[in-house]
Protein backbone atom coordinates (compact mmCIF):
# COMPACT_ATOMS: atom_id res chain seq x y z
CA UNK A 1 0.00 0.00 0.00
CA UNK A 2 1.23 3.52 -0.93
CA UNK A 3 1.47 7.02 1.13
CA UNK A 4 -1.62 7.87 3.13
CA UNK A 5 -3.98 10.81 1.41
CA UNK A 6 -5.16 13.21 4.61
CA UNK A 7 -8.47 13.58 5.01
CA UNK A 8 -10.04 17.27 5.10
CA UNK A 9 -13.24 17.04 6.17
CA UNK A 10 -16.12 19.98 5.17
CA UNK A 11 -18.06 21.91 7.01
CA UNK A 12 -19.88 19.51 10.15
CA UNK A 13 -18.96 16.73 8.25
CA UNK A 14 -16.58 14.90 11.11
CA UNK A 15 -19.00 15.97 13.95
CA UNK A 16 -21.81 14.49 12.24
CA UNK A 17 -19.70 11.22 12.15
CA UNK A 18 -18.82 11.13 15.05
CA UNK A 19 -22.80 10.85 16.27
CA UNK A 20 -23.00 7.64 14.66
CA UNK A 21 -23.73 4.84 16.31
CA UNK A 22 -20.48 3.11 17.72
CA UNK A 23 -20.43 -0.02 15.66
CA UNK A 24 -21.12 2.39 12.17
CA UNK A 25 -18.63 4.82 13.35
CA UNK A 26 -15.90 2.04 13.70
CA UNK A 27 -16.97 0.55 9.89
CA UNK A 28 -16.73 4.08 8.83
CA UNK A 29 -13.08 4.70 10.48
CA UNK A 30 -12.59 1.25 8.53
CA UNK A 31 -13.55 2.30 4.78
CA UNK A 32 -12.20 6.09 5.32
CA UNK A 33 -8.94 4.51 6.17
CA UNK A 34 -8.92 1.93 3.10
CA UNK A 35 -9.54 5.13 0.54
CA UNK A 36 -6.90 6.97 2.32
CA UNK A 37 -4.11 4.17 1.24
CA UNK A 38 -5.37 3.63 -2.19
CA UNK A 39 -8.10 1.37 -2.22
CA UNK A 40 -12.34 1.17 -2.93
CA UNK A 41 -14.61 0.96 0.17
CA UNK A 42 -16.03 -2.29 0.37
CA UNK A 43 -20.05 -0.72 -0.40
CA UNK A 44 -19.75 2.28 -2.42
CA UNK A 45 -21.68 4.09 -5.32
CA UNK A 46 -21.20 7.11 -7.55
CA UNK A 47 -23.19 10.46 -6.79
CA UNK A 48 -22.78 12.34 -9.89
CA UNK A 49 -26.05 14.52 -9.03
CA UNK A 50 -23.60 15.92 -6.44
CA UNK A 51 -20.53 16.21 -8.46
CA UNK A 52 -18.12 14.78 -10.72
CA UNK A 53 -16.30 12.02 -8.67
CA UNK A 54 -18.46 12.33 -5.97
CA UNK A 55 -18.73 8.85 -4.06
CA UNK A 56 -20.95 7.47 -1.51
CA UNK A 57 -19.82 4.96 1.31
CA UNK A 58 -23.01 2.72 2.38
CA UNK A 59 -22.76 1.47 5.97
CA UNK A 60 -25.20 -1.26 6.88
CA UNK A 61 -25.11 -1.65 11.09
CA UNK A 62 -29.02 -2.06 11.92
CA UNK A 63 -29.41 1.76 10.38
CA UNK A 64 -28.63 3.03 7.39
CA UNK A 65 -25.49 5.67 7.43
CA UNK A 66 -23.74 7.33 4.50
CA UNK A 67 -20.65 8.85 3.74
CA UNK A 68 -20.62 11.59 0.58
CA UNK A 69 -17.14 12.32 -0.50
CA UNK A 70 -14.14 13.10 -3.41
CA UNK A 71 -10.87 11.60 -4.33
CA UNK A 72 -10.01 12.88 -7.34
CA UNK A 73 -8.07 15.67 -6.18
CA UNK A 74 -3.80 14.56 -5.36
CA UNK A 75 -3.69 16.65 -1.89
CA UNK A 76 -6.82 15.33 -0.02
CA UNK A 77 -9.86 13.20 0.45
CA UNK A 78 -12.79 15.52 0.95
CA UNK A 79 -15.73 14.42 2.77
CA UNK A 80 -18.36 16.25 1.95
CA UNK A 81 -21.15 15.10 4.35
CA UNK A 82 -22.05 12.17 7.09
CA UNK A 83 -25.68 11.22 7.52
CA UNK A 84 -27.76 8.66 8.76
CA UNK A 85 -30.45 7.61 5.76
CA UNK A 86 -33.82 7.40 6.97
CA UNK A 87 -35.61 6.41 3.78
CA UNK A 88 -35.13 4.33 0.22
CA UNK A 89 -34.23 7.72 -1.46
CA UNK A 90 -31.22 10.17 -0.49
CA UNK A 91 -32.81 13.22 1.37
CA UNK A 92 -32.77 16.44 -0.99
CA UNK A 93 -31.60 18.40 1.77
CA UNK A 94 -28.66 15.61 1.96
CA UNK A 95 -28.41 16.13 -1.56
CA UNK A 96 -28.27 19.46 -1.47
CA UNK A 97 -25.99 20.38 1.76
CA UNK A 98 -23.12 18.12 -0.55
CA UNK A 99 -23.86 20.01 -3.50
CA UNK A 100 -22.83 23.29 -1.73
CA UNK A 101 -19.77 21.65 0.09
CA UNK A 102 -18.81 20.50 -3.10
CA UNK A 103 -19.00 23.82 -4.83
CA UNK A 104 -17.32 25.53 -2.00
CA UNK A 105 -14.37 23.26 -2.09
CA UNK A 106 -13.99 23.94 -5.68
CA UNK A 107 -13.89 27.58 -5.34
CA UNK A 108 -11.25 27.16 -2.21
CA UNK A 109 -9.45 25.11 -4.76
CA UNK A 110 -9.15 27.88 -7.21
CA UNK A 111 -8.61 30.57 -4.57
CA UNK A 112 -5.47 27.98 -3.70
CA UNK A 113 -3.88 28.09 -6.72
CA UNK A 114 -4.39 32.23 -7.60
Amino acid sequence: MGTSKPIVWAGSALEDLRRFPEKARSRAGYQLRRIQVGLAPSDWKPMPLVGAGVREIRIHSGREHRILYITRFKEAIYVLHAFEKKTQRTATTDLALAKRRFSEILRYRQLDRS
